[in-house]
């Protein structure tokens, strides 16, 4: 089944990547009609600290990874910790083989306490994804502690950007749809 796969990078509940994801997954399943789904580390579970390879994982770990690898696109966030993504999520695609994600539609998201994180986008997570050769989409969205009132997320600037990179990520599914299809017919031709 076409689906879109929220990765929310934190452990905390709530969190505020969590929020930033789901909403970015709602919108883009609205979108596209597509299904979605998302997950955050606490989902994995401890068995992925551990884990030197995908069959390390628990089952239920190894259900969400599989989730990733046949997603129709990705949502992927995480909270800026000291500059960077944090460990756990970073160790997550790590598991992952550098192939699996090529020319997957993927938007980057991110969390922090404030606006000075705002770059882990472009010089953490793009240059993370571009690795794995993946199709990541124009716009990022970053969150920090003002986007957000009583956890849900407030800011107009914020929603508006979050509005045009579902957009991209929508289109980037659409075209990626029409590729596949149009290469099947030429293999069948």
């Amino acid at each position: 089944m076409p689906e879109i796969v929220g990765i929310a990078g934190s452990l905390s509940s709530p969190s505020r990547t969590r929020a930033v994801v789901s909403a970015a997954v709602r919108s883009t399943a609205e979108r596209t009609g597509l299904t979605g789904a998302v997950y955050d580390l606490r989902d994995i579970g401890p068995s992925l600290g551990a884990a030197v390879g995908i069959g390390d994982l628990a089952p239920d770990a190894r259900d969400v990874v599989k989730r990733i690898l046949n997603a129709d696109a990705l949502i992927v966030g995480t909270p800026v910790y000291k500059g960077s993504y944090t460990g756990l999520f970073k160790h997550l695609f790590d598991l992952i083989e550098p192939a699996a994600l090529k020319d997957k539609p993927i938007l980057l998201t991110a969390t922090g306490g404030g606006d000075r994180h705002a770059l882990v986008i472009e010089h953490q997570l793009r240059p993370l994804f571009g690795f794995f050769e993946a199709a990541t989409i124009a716009t990022g969205v970053y969150a920090s502690s003002a986007d957000f009132k009583d956890g849900e997320l407030s800011s107009p600037e914020l929603l508006a950007r979050l509005e045009t990179a579902t957009r991209q990520l929508a289109s980037a599914i659409r075209a990626q749809a029409a590729f596949w299809q149009q290469d099947l017919a030429t293999d069948a031709a």
